[in-house]
């Protein structure tokens, strides 16, 4: 069942057959802890001989190994297994009620579905229902599409966010009485994590009616205040996955014989959890960065000549600790401040006059220039200030301390501006992000 107007198909999702350790069978998303392989390794141990998604994905810490395409194939021969064996069972076509406990929030909500990428574009100034939050980098799509082309199977940890200030698409779910499907802790401090089927006619019209009230073409222009094409959905987390599903989708209809019989193919769609935004257990997050194999002096001097030449005037002070760097990055008006941990002191850098809306744009423009000038460096996106100060103090590396924006003015951040710079924000900490569960068939 396909509703086009508002981009929704009503998906026939798998599950692990009954009595599967569910515990075991859920792993976090593969682009967490990619500087930290012991993460990924105690993952290995804690879920051997047990099926597992972990033996359906790729953990990016293990990118650059020599074993790639042995390990991508391994991947698409587990799948063919787990459906070939009977470990993946094939529901009724339906949605996937989701509630998820963590350390940090009590309740986070979600909706599992399928949406139509015929929908959605991933190049800039795209203005499609379905919206990149922040630019996409293309050299990172050819690894995800060698795991994704052959692969029978999908798995998410796509998050998708709708802007519901009135609660009227998830939330009046949980006043259902609703199959649980499963309910279980997770590895390695990921909390709880509760599923229940949504399957009823009458609740699916419910939900997709909420929805095509949402994307009212009046009520978007009164409530955003804009002409033009309707948004309805924003990628949260997970947009370089729906970028790949997208790139195979236009191969598929481009080799198509049938450009009529294509359109019924099951990789036009990609599983998702849909979120809203307003939800208050989602909980925007910033992604800082670290550098390393640099030379700590040599970049100083490339951020002061880089800030100067743009008439944008750098300052560097040092401090006591990250406390008091945070303190001067808060109390700071009109500048772009972000502290930093360099040659393992603390300190804060000021930008004056800056160009960008954004602090977070001040900067990647700069770490942009910077890799492409010295190629020997090479960046990590961080979760967690913790993490930052650990990577960031070792020799040959810096690390930047970045601030969170505001989940309420995204929506409308990205309809006056567009696509943020990428890795802008983050749906919660690391051990937050959504864990693989529910699968779906991508091929005939």
């Amino acid at each position: 069942m396909i509703f086009e107007k508002i981009g929704v198909q009503v998906p026939k999702i798998l599950l692990p057959k009954k009595g599967t350790d569910m515990q075991h069978w859920a792993v976090i998303a593969c682009d967490q802890y990619t500087s930290d392989p012991e993460y990924w390794q105690r993952l290995e141990q804690q879920t051997a001989k047990n099926i597992s998604t972990l033996n359906l994905v790729f953990p990016e810490v293990y990118l650059d190994d020599a074993d790639t395409e042995k390990r991508i194939a391994a991947i698409n021969r587990t799948m063919e297994a787990y459906l070939a064996d009977g470990s993946l069972e094939e529901q009724p076509s339906g949605f996937i009620l989701v509630d998820r406990k963590t350390t940090a929030v009590e309740s986070r909500k979600g909706l599992i579905l399928a949406l139509d990428l015929e929908q959605y574009d991933y190049t800039e100034g795209a203005t499609g229902l379905i919206r990149s939050t922040e630019g996409t980098i293309l050299d990172r799509l050819p690894p995800r599409i060698k795991v994704r082309q052959n692969a029978p199977i999908e798995l998410p940890h796509i998050m998708v966010l709708i802007d519901d200030p009135q609660r009227t698409v998830i939330e009046p779910l949980f006043n259902q009485d609703l199959e649980t499907v499963y309910d279980f802790s997770l590895l390695e401090n990921g909390g709880h994590l509760k599923g229940y089927r949504v399957d009823q006619p009458e609740l699916i019209t419910q939900i997709t009616t909420a929805l095509e009230k949402l994307a009212d073409p009046a009520a978007y222009r009164e409530k955003y205040n804009v002409d033009g094409d309707v948004m309805l959905y924003a990628m949260g987390d997970g947009n370089h996955s729906f970028a790949t599903a997208k790139a195979i989708w236009t191969k598929l209809k481009e080799e198509a014989d049938d450009p009529t019989i294509v359109m019924s193919h099951p990789a036009r769609f990609a599983l998702v959890e849909l979120v809203n935004v307003h939800d208050s257990g989602l909980e925007f997050e910033a992604i800082h960065r670290v550098l390393f194999n640099v030379n700590c002096v040599h970049l100083r001097q490339q951020m002061e000549t880089f800030f100067a030449v743009r008439n944008t005037p750098l300052s560097f002070s040092f401090c006591v600790d990250f406390a008091e760097a945070a303190s001067i990055a808060a109390s700071t008006e009109g500048a772009h401040v972000f502290p930093i941990i360099l040659g393992g002191r603390f300190g804060v850098y000021t930008v004056e006059n800056p160009e960008y809306t954004l602090t977070v744009a001040t900067l990647q423009v700069f770490l942009d220039h910077y890799l492409q000038e010295n190629p020997t460096a090479r960046i990590d996106y961080i979760h967690g200030e913790k993490a930052v100060t650990t990577l960031g103090g070792q020799p040959g590396c810096v690390g930047f301390y970045l601030p969170a924006i505001s989940k309420h003015d995204l929506f409308k951040t990205i309809v006056l501006d567009g696509a943020l710079p990428r890795k802008t924000f983050s749906l919660g900490e690391a051990d937050e992000k959504r864990f693989y569960l529910e699968c779906r068939r991508i091929q005939r």
